[in-house]
């Protein structure tokens, strides 16, 4: 599902760019003991039609499913991605490190679910 969208054009000579950053949220199912659990998870996609002369001829595009079960710091890599005009072949590239460290935030919303 997308929460949110945005979209920037970037004009190079004759080839029009344009990159739609999307916040995606999912449920992801965790291993909880014996049994699983399901746990709401924000994610993000890039796309990027390049147009010319009115037509797209190219569209590459990218998305990392699970990034977090919060929204606001999905948020802020989408908003760090826009910013940037980051491209949909270096998403991985650029978001590495903090897929590598929000995955804790898994942990932590399993360790709350598990307390209720």
């Amino acid at each position: 599902m997308i929460v949110e969208s945005m979209i920037r054009n970037e004009v190079t000579e004759d080839i029009k760019k344009i990159y739609f950053y999307r916040l995606t949220k999912n449920i992801i199912s965790l291993s909880l003991g014996d049994g699983s659990m399901d746990v709401q998870s924000y994610g993000v996609e890039i796309e990027r039609q390049d147009v010319v002369n009115g037509s797209i001829f190219n569209i590459e595009r990218d998305a990392v499913k699970s990034i977090s079960p919060h929204r606001h710091k999905v948020h802020n890599l989408l908003k760090f991605l826009y910013d940037n005009c980051v491209s949909p072949i270096h998403l991985i590239d650029v978001l590495g490190d903090y897929i590598d460290e929000y995955i804790v935030d898994f942990d932590e919303a399993l360790k709350e679910i598990a307390t209720y």
